[in-house]
C-alpha cells in the first residue's frame, strides 16, 4: 500500500530576512537619531562629578530613628506590592475567561483589547491618574500596579487556557458534569501551575515597582527616596537605597522558593 509523503512546508526565509532588515533599520535609526554623547560621558570632568556624587552616599544613615522609619515604609513597599499582585490575579482570571473565548469570539476581541489597553500603560502612568483621583498615599499605587499586572496576568492566563488539552473538559461535559465542574476539575488543575509561576513573576516585578510608585507620590521606599534625595541629604537616600535592595532579594528569595516548591 502506498502512503503519499506530507509535502515539506513551503520555506519562509525571505521572511526572517525582512525581519532581521527592519530590526537593524531601527537599531541604525535609533544610533543616528538620539544626540549621544559618549565622548563628554568619558571626559575627565564627568568621572570626576560622578565621584564626588558617589562619594556623598557614604556613610548610609544608620541611626535607630531613621532605621525605624525605613523599615516601616520598606513594609509598606511590601505590602503594595502583595496586595496589588493579589487583585492583578482575580481580575485577570475573571478576564481570561473571556479572552480565552468561552463567552464567543465578539467577547474574546473585546477583552483582549481592554486587556491590550491595561498593560500598555505603565505603572507610572496609572499611579499619576488614580493618585488624582484616591490622592496621595499607598492606595493609589496599590491601584496602579493592579490595573498595568491584571492586564499581563489576563492575557498570560488567557493564553494557558486556550492551549489547554479540551479533550479532559470534553469528557466530563459528555458524562453530565456542569460546565463550571469540567471547567475547575479539568482545564484549570491543567493550568494552575503555569499560573501560579507566572504570579510569582510579576510580583518579582512590581516589589520593583512599588519602589519605584513613591516617586510620584504613591507611598513607600520610592518617597523616601524621593523627598531626601531633592533635599540632597545623600546618606539617607543611600539607607533607603540598600533597604530597596534588600527588599527585592527577599522578594526573589521567596519567589525562588515557592516555585522550587511548586514544580517538584
Amino acid at each position: 500500500m502506498n502512503h503519499a509523503l506530507i509535502p515539506k512546508p513551503p520555506r519562509r526565509d525571505w521572511t526572517v530576512l525582512a525581519m532581521l532588515a527592519m530590526v537593524a533599520v531601527l537599531i541604525i535609526a535609533s544610533f543616528a537619531s538620539l544626540p549621544l554623547k559618549w565622548r563628554e560621558f568619558f571626559t575627565l570632568e564627568a568621572v570626576n562629578s560622578t565621584l564626588e556624587l558617589l562619594a556623598g552616599f557614604a556613610p548610609p544613615d544608620l541611626s535607630a530613628p531613621f532605621l525605624i522609619k525605613t523599615g516601616w515604609a520598606a513594609v509598606e513597599t511590601m505590602a503594595m506590592s502583595a496586595l496589588g499582585t493579589l487583585l492583578a490575579v482575580l481580575a485577570g482570571l475573571a478576564f481570561s475567561l473571556s479572552a480565552s473565548g468561552r463567552f464567543g469570539r465578539p467577547a474574546r476581541a473585546l477583552m483582549r483589547a481592554l486587556l491590550n489597553v491595561l498593560r500598555s500603560i505603565p505603572e507610572l502612568v496609572w499611579a499619576s491618574i488614580l493618585l488624582i483621583a484616591c490622592g496621595l498615599g499607598p492606595f493609589g499605587g496599590t491601584l496602579a500596579l493592579a490595573a498595568h499586572t491584571a492586564g499581563v496576568l489576563g492575557r498570560l492566563f488567557a493564553d494557558s487556557l486556550e492551549n489547554a488539552a479540551p479533550l479532559p473538559e470534553q469528557s466530563l461535559r459528555t458524562n453530565g458534569a456542569s460546565a463550571g465542574a469540567a471547567f475547575f476539575y479539568a482545564t484549570l488543575p491543567q493550568t494552575l501551575p503555569q499560573m501560579l509561576s507566572y504570579t510569582l513573576y510579576r510580583w518579582e516585578n512590581n516589589i520593583r515597582a512599588a519602589a519605584i510608585l513613591g516617586v510620584v507620590g504613591a507611598g513607600g521606599l520610592g518617597q523616601m527616596l524621593k523627598y531626601h534625595l531633592s533635599l540632597f541629604q545623600m546618606q539617607q537616600a543611600a539607607t533607603v537605597i540598600v533597604a530597596m535592595l534588600l527588599l527585592v532579594a527577599l522578594v526573589d528569595g521567596i519567589s525562588f522558593a515557592l516555585r522550587r516548591v511548586l514544580t517538584r
